[in-house]
């Protein structure tokens, strides 16, 4: 993958994991599908691979993405669904061509034929909101504690208490963050001698 672009933040939910793919919502955004091969990429790391995808095929994606992201914040907030955002995850997910299998260890992959394209990958995307923000699963839609973030993100934790959309970067930030206001460096910090 290019240097240029930003690393993936891959999670073990897909439909939260592709909201992920524009982060710092509230701050300064950071796009990490900004090219349709970025997207033919995101896809294949998380079992979707297809061959190719085009500017139009990229665009329904995002609008894809911000009808999760809509849909998983009103249900982690106890809200109303958004119509639009509900309509979108719909057509979304009734044009996707994909079959559920299962694998020798118990767990549901989706498979994609040879001939699948993006809309078929972006079906399976929508299906997988769709079960998670009726509920589904076992756990719970929630937003990141960071207020530049507010990712939505599924807590499949024993305590549901979970805080950051990913401990390794908005967990850290916010922590380092709290250090440093708690302990405010001094001008005569690390010095040793005399001048």
């Amino acid at each position: 993958m290019p240097a240029e672009f930003p690393d993936f933040r891959l999670g073990t939910v897909l439909a939260t994991s592709f909201t992920g793919t524009l982060s710092e919502r509230h701050g300064t955004p950071v796009e990490r599908i900004p090219t349709p091969r970025r997207l033919v990429d995101w896809l294949a790391v998380s079992g979707l691979a297809v061959d190719s995808c085009t500017t139009a095929q990229l665009e329904r994606a995002r609008e894809l993405r911000e009808a999760v992201h809509a849909a998983a914040t009103a249900a982690a907030l106890h809200e109303a669904l958004p119509a639009s955002a509900v309509d979108v995850l719909n057509d979304v997910s009734v044009r996707g061509r994909a079959a559920a299998v299962l694998t020798p260890e118990g767990s549901r992959r989706w498979r994609l034929d040879p001939a699948s394209c993006v809309e078929d990958a972006l079906g399976v995307i929508a299906a997988d909101a769709i079960g998670i923000v009726a509920g589904e699963r076992d756990g719970k839609l929630a937003l990141c504690a960071s207020p530049t973030c507010r990712a939505a993100f599924f807590d499949s934790s024993q305590s549901r208490t979970r805080k950051w959309c990913d401990m390794n970067t908005c967990g850290n930030r916010q922590k380092k963050a709290r250090f440093h206001a708690n302990h405010p460096r001094t001008g005569t910090a690390g010095r040793t001698g005399t001048s």
